[in-house]
């Protein structure tokens, strides 16, 4: 059956699209003082998960250490788990307690439990939100993760048919067509296009998903146009460098390229295209050390 929508209150419209753009430090800047008490905690929420992505996560886990509302409890978590910290089993102990009703419980647990690889039991918690944009998001993500794309696209279907032309859904349809190629590149440019471009939703990581599908429609100057505009919003933005990175491959600039890999390297690490070139790189290894080449000599 398909759940009921869970709208968003009207107060928290533009803050809720500027976070889902990735326009964090918009989110922080908001001014929130008219705001109703009732939209107090979801604020103070999306605030704390911004600060997060911003690479803030100490000072989160120190403003949050004291709290036990159940929501700002599952935020700390999300900080420490941000500094490397193991906190899959106390996600799992406030799942238990509070993630039957609570929707940031599941949402952020879900996260937590995604990253430590238990994907089934993430999957069961999101799966316990009643109506909520953010939780369906976040499991066709995961889909995604699980190269099902099949299955992420049953889901934003079923979401469409509740949640109608929010935002969030024709986002998440933009995941799936980004995978799905053909005519669905065109489609998902468009909603990337748009966010890019609107002053609430724009931010280096509205305009990497503009470059990335104007990367498989070809148009590799407009793929670099707005990876130059992202890069020079945020010039450590990893993930506009990993794509440039990309870029620059197809152009065929090949010291650019060398350049940009080492700017990824000590920006990030941990990155996932850095982790998965050496993962590559290290097969490639292993598989040509498997054939010994054999030379004739001429006589």
């Amino acid at each position: 059956m398909d759940k009921p929508c869970l709208l968003t209150h009207p107060e928290l419209i533009n803050i809720h699209t500027a976070f889902h753009a990735g326009a964090y430090q918009q989110v922080l800047d908001f001014d929130t003082s008219s705001f109703s008490s009732s939209n107090a905690l979801p604020v103070r929420v999306l605030k704390a998960r911004s600060q997060i992505a911003l690479g803030q996560t100490q000072s989160v886990s120190s403003e949050l250490a004291s709290e036990t509302t159940p929501d700002l409890v599952a935020v700390k978590l999300l900080a420490d788990l941000e500094q490397g910290k193991d906190v899959a089993s106390a996600a799992k102990k406030l799942a238990e307690q509070h993630g039957q009703e609570n929707l940031t419980v599941q949402i952020i647990g879900g996260i937590i439990l995604e990253r430590a690889g238990e994907t089934e039991e993430a999957l069961a918690l999101l799966s316990k939100h009643q109506g909520s944009l953010d939780a369906v998001a976040l499991i066709i993500q995961i889909h995604l993760q699980q190269n099902r794309t099949d299955l992420a696209a049953k889901e934003a279907q079923r979401a469409r048919k509740w949640a109608q032309d929010s935002l969030l859904v024709n986002i998440a349809e933009s995941w799936v067509g980004m995978r799905e190629g053909g005519e669905k590149y065109q489609s998902a440019f468009y909603v990337f296009e748009e966010l890019a471009q609107t002053s609430q939703s724009q931010s280096p990581h509205s305009l990497v998903a503009q470059a990335v599908s104007e990367l498989h429609l070809g148009r590799l100057p407009e793929a670099e146009a707005a990876l130059q505009q992202a890069i020079e919003i945020d010039p450590k933005s990893a993930d506009t460098i990993a794509n440039l990175i990309v870029l620059n491959t197809l152009l065929g600039k090949k010291e650019e390229t060398a350049q940009l890999k080492q700017q990824l390297e000590s920006t990030n690490s941990e990155h996932r295209a850095v982790k998965d070139w050496a993962e590559k790189k290290s097969d490639f290894q292993k598989a040509a050390a498997k054939y010994t080449p054999k030379f004739e000599v001429a006589a």
